[in-house]
């Protein structure tokens, strides 16, 4: 026969060898499946882990403004008509360095551009150079090709 003690808000229970002989009649709920980032009506979860935190902290309405111009944007390439709120969000990361840490040095930012605002603009830009002839080969490399074909 088992003891129950209760200390406050916890409950103790001590159970015997007699209690643990028989197996347990509790049934446990089926869990529901976890949601991830797209809810099945096609809304973004902003609760979803796979978040980590960014649409709740100092700069979240800025990346809820850019995460869902790029989730429903139709610009092809997709979000290549976010530019603007992703650089809005981009300034305000760089306003909480503490929170928001930066993988480029300041030099490197200033240099290529606005951090995601600029790699959504330069994905544009690869895919519109796939259609263009490959450069030409150096002077060195043609004689190199003419060399060892000989």
């Amino acid at each position: 026969m088992s003891l129950c003690k209760s200390y406050g808000k916890d409950k103790v229970i001590f159970a015997t060898a007699e209690d643990h002989a028989t197996p347990s009649k509790v049934e446990l709920p089926e869990s529901e499946p976890r949601p991830g980032l797209i809810l099945e009506n096609g809304d973004i979860n902003w609760n979803c882990p796979c978040l980590g935190g960014m649409a709740i902290g100092p700069c979240g309405n800025e990346f809820r403004e850019a995460f869902s111009c790029f989730h429903y944007s139709q610009a092809q390439p997709k979000g290549s008509d976010c530019y603007e709120a992703f650089s809005t969000m981009n300034e305000c990361m760089r306003n909480y360095p503490g929170v928001y840490k930066q993988n480029l040095n300041e030099d490197e930012d200033e240099e290529s551009g606005a951090g995601v605002a600029s790699m959504i603009a330069d994905e544009g830009e690869e895919e519109d150079d796939v259609d263009a002839p490959p450069p030409a080969k150096a002077e060195s490399e043609s004689k190199t090709v003419a060399t060892k074909a000989n």
